[in-house]
């Protein structure tokens, strides 16, 4: 006669029992859980932020709970497309100049060996320790003798000599992770050191150059105090300071700033999605899988 089993039994019959999650399990739980509530919390004031710019103002007309009237105003009846040129322009710039002076200067403190390579990464990071705002008032002076006063140009000066020192400092920490030998294998067929560094370290240094690249964006991009001192004319502000520039004295339109606040916000989230596919860890692990 044959018994017919459950596939409990006849795994308890074998000396099978369900066991409960592992530890570990339970960690990764525990972890997305904080990670996801954090993120939850960070995101309300962007969520604000985005609320804020699309409800109709005090003096809306519209009887809609959301409206695209403030998007619109800020648009027509201010100058935020010259605020929005002035800032890609000087913060553009400032990117790829911190870019073509960091790649090189990175691969030095990266492969150098020396006393004089040495001093110079200690001064780069004392450089990049001292806030600018120390250097403010000795630049003024300078600069307005120079007539870079109310000026783009000197806007952007300023940028990259700020950002060119932490620049280098990152390229010669992605660089680090790219082997020698990669390059004496190009030395041996031929190459240059300029044209191994150009061909090797600087097309495996995609991930880092786009990393610099962001760093930079955000930190030119951002900026407010700088260009509050060096920019006088309200055709030559920068989004931050037009943004300020809708503060009144006694009314404050908060859908209309806001509405102006998503638009600054707008290109460097553009830019993040657009590169974040192009970031990537340990491309060349296989490189020297024959050594």
């Amino acid at each position: 006669m044959s018994v017919v089993s459950d596939p409990v039994t006849r795994g308890i019959r074998r000396g099978r029992t369900r066991t409960p999650a592992p530890v570990k399990s339970r960690g990764r739980w525990w972890r997305f859980t904080f990670v996801l509530a954090f993120t939850v919390v960070a995101l309300v004031p962007v969520g604000g932020v985005f609320f804020l710019a699309l409800r109709p103002g005090a003096r809306s007309q519209s009887t809609s709970s959301f409206t695209l009237e403030n998007f619109s105003y800020v648009f027509t009846n201010g100058q935020t497309l010259q605020w929005l040129g002035n800032s890609l322009a000087v913060t553009l710039t400032t990117v790829v100049v911190s870019v073509a002076v960091g790649a090189p200067a990175g691969y030095v403190l990266s492969r150098g060996r020396g006393k004089a390579v040495s001093g110079y990464s200690l001064l780069l990071f004392v450089v990049q320790a001292l806030p600018v705002i120390t250097a403010v008032i000795p630049l003024f002076i300078l600069f307005a003798r120079l007539g870079l006063v109310d000026s783009l140009l000197g806007l952007g000066i300023i940028y990259v000599g700020a950002s060119v020192s932490v620049a280098t400092w990152m390229m010669a920490a992605y660089m680090d992770s790219i082997p020698v030998a990669l390059e004496q294998a190009a030395w041996i067929d031929g190459c240059s050191v300029f044209g191994a560094f150009v061909r090797i370290v600087l097309r495996n240094s995609l991930p880092g150059i786009l990393s610099t690249a962001i760093y930079t964006f955000l930190v030119s991009w951002n900026d407010y105090l700088v260009a509050l001192v060096f920019v006088r004319s309200q055709d030559k502000y920068t989004l931050p300071i037009g943004l300020a520039s809708f503060f009144q004295q006694n009314v404050v339109d908060w859908g209309q700033v806001m509405a102006l606040a998503v638009i600054m916000l707008a290109p460097p989230v553009l830019l993040f999605t657009v590169l974040n596919k192009y970031f990537s860890i340990g491309g060349i692990g296989g490189s020297l899988a024959g050594q």
